[in-house]
């Protein structure tokens, strides 16, 4: 299945995007929903919280008072951990047995409030973050809640601002027009993006465009990256050393809108171990073949590799598994960081870069054509290291 994680903060609209989504074919779990549902009346949740905390959160009719309970944990921080303790592994137990009942193909949107401040972005294929400019939240919030102003704004503060949602977002939606303007736009990420990556992930299929088309450079593709890699890291469950490598990793470069990636592997039998399997899950599948890098200098054997890709049509990703300390590994890390040194060296392997572009016709003779200059560029690039004392 492919789990999206949506997001927004208060007033943006989120509740209208997950309905449309459900609406399409998703099954949307809502964390707040369950959140209520693990400390309803009668549940093992909600006697925990009374012997934590005492009948003093209950209303009248023995339900939790949630606006006594905030009273009692806003400025209390330890008692704020006791009653995490006591409702997140609920709520995580709550919302894995949904996903486990979802059915084989589904796309499971998981509707978290919070997602960003608690860390999440990283479980999921996808993040979607739904954003709207402050004014019209506040418009919306007064309208729909009849929440005043200072109360609104509050509220709105409590929670991650703009900026940090952008970061962890891989889909922006903004919703400061009209209802139809946001079902268009959902309705577009669901036929374009969610359902072929979902079918993508089922089929362990990568994404590979065929032809080569540079474009400028993208002052968000070390904040696309830090995503990636943040779920590569999730998906390896060890301490494995990921890095930003090839041209989108050196500031300023035109480059093929694709996201290169280093991870590091002790060998390349842990490659073809369970790590290919949990990368493939995660959206990562492996390509199939046998994949090498050209040795520098020529003459020497392949430098063996594993290669996987993304599974999501919307952001293409080149995925390397080299072995730590390896020529191929160390070659990839020294590339990089000449070039980011080297003004130089930057601009001349631009203007190739472009001439090969406008010439080749796909990326394989793409590739194969920038071969001698990188020839001549490892051995600068080698005195350069020399010189500087660098290391990988």
């Amino acid at each position: 299945m492919l789990k999206v994680g949506l997001t927004g903060g208060i007033g943006s609209g989120k509740s209208a995007v997950s309905s449309r989504l459900a609406a399409l074919g998703a099954v949307v779990i809502d964390a707040d929903r369950i959140a209520r549902e693990v400390v309803a009346p009668g549940s093992e949740g909600l006697a925990e919280i009374v012997a934590a905390f005492s009948d003093r959160v209950l209303d009248a009719d023995g339900a939790l008072d949630r606006a006594a309970l905030g009273a009692v944990v806003f400025a209390d921080e330890g008692a704020r951990r006791r009653l995490e303790a006591i409702t997140h592994p609920r709520v995580r137990a709550r919302t894995a047995a949904l996903v486990a009942a979802a059915p084989p193909g589904a796309v499971v949107v998981n509707d978290v409030p919070l997602l960003v401040e608690v860390g999440l972005a990283p479980t999921y294929h996808l993040v979607l973050v739904v954003q709207a400019a402050v004014a019209t939240r506040l418009k919306r919030l007064a309208r729909d809640r009849g929440m005043d102003r200072a109360e609104a704004e509050r509220r709105i503060a409590a929670q991650a601002d703009d900026a940090r949602r952008q970061a962890a977002a891989d889909v922006l939606l903004g919703n400061d027009g009209t209802l139809a303007d946001l079902h268009a736009a959902v309705d577009t990420l669901w036929h374009e993006r969610l359902r072929p990556y979902e079918r993508n992930v089922r089929e362990r299929r990568a994404v590979r465009p065929e032809h080569v088309a540079l474009t400028e450079p993208d002052p968000t593709w070390p904040q696309q990256y830090a995503r990636l890699a943040a779920r590569i890291r999730h998906a390896a469950g060890a301490d494995l050393r990921v890095d930003h490598i090839g041209s989108t990793a050196v500031p300023g470069l035109a480059a093929k809108d694709v996201i290169d990636i280093q991870l590091t592997v002790p060998s390349l039998a842990d490659a073809d171990g369970p790590l290919a399997d949990r990368l493939a899950e995660a959206g990562f599948p492996r390509l199939p073949g046998d994949w090498w890098d050209n040795p520098r200098p020529p003459g020497s054997r392949h430098w063996e590799k594993r290669l996987h890709g993304s599974a999501d049509p919307g952001r293409p990703v080149h995925l390397h598994l080299r072995v730590a300390d390896s020529p191929g590994w160390r070659y990839a890390l020294l590339m990089r960081d000449h070039l980011r040194a080297d003004p130089g060296q930057r601009a001349a392997y631009l203007q190739l870069k472009r001439e090969l572009a406008a010439s080749a016709p796909d990326s394989a003779t793409y590739g194969t054509l920038k071969d001698p200059w990188f020839d001549e560029e490892h051995l600068r690039a080698e005195e350069w290291a020399a010189q500087t004392g660098w290391r990988p």
